[in-house]
């Protein structure tokens, strides 16, 4: 059996998504483990200006949107990392921002899916307490990181259209 190479970048993707797994498991059960649904602490006076911990259960999407459709999500969650899984081969191995904006994306998705097919909801437990997000909803290492993943990825097709219509102006000029 002949082992597949990685290049560093889609390792990078891997590594990066096992790590904000690991770390989103690991807040998620400390949360579990220390507050009931619905209670809110400080855990440390230092952080109480910025974020304080919240446990909410969140049956739907972003910001709880949808709740009625749980189960709808744990599907979609699913194809989404098998969607991400095989788009991941076709993005060449030097575009490293898109790598590591999948592996953002793959991550957090997978993080909540293990929430939704553990507890039936999402845990969600980041309560931002300054202006302008101290009405914002609450959220969890997964979520935050799909969120940093689209911004990525946004960027990256952003500068790719700007080269792209930087080479076609270049072309048309010269002919």
């Amino acid at each position: 059996m002949r082992l597949m190479r990685l290049h560093p970048s889609r390792l990078a993707l891997w590594v990066l998504a096992a790590v904000i797994i690991i770390a989103d498991r690991l807040s998620k059960a400390w949360i579990v483990a220390n507050l009931s649904e619905y209670v809110s602490t400080d855990v440390w006076a230092w952080l109480a200006p910025v974020a304080s911990f919240t446990r909410l259960p969140n049956t739907g999407v972003a910001f709880g949107m949808f709740p009625q459709l749980g189960n709808v999500f744990k599907v979609l969650s699913a194809v989404v990392i098998v969607a991400i899984i095989f788009f991941h081969r076709t993005v060449e191995p030097e575009d490293w921002l898109t790598h590591i904006a999948l592996g953002f994306m793959v991550g957090g998705a997978t993080g909540n899916l293990i929430d939704r097919l553990t507890y039936g909801h999402v845990v969600d437990f980041i309560d931002l307490n300054f202006w302008p997000f101290s009405s914002f909803a609450i959220f969890n290492i997964a979520d935050a990181s799909i969120v940093i993943g689209v911004f990525l990825l946004l960027i990256v097709v952003w500068v790719q259209e700007r080269q792209a219509a930087r080479v076609e102006r270049t072309e048309s000029s010269h002919s």
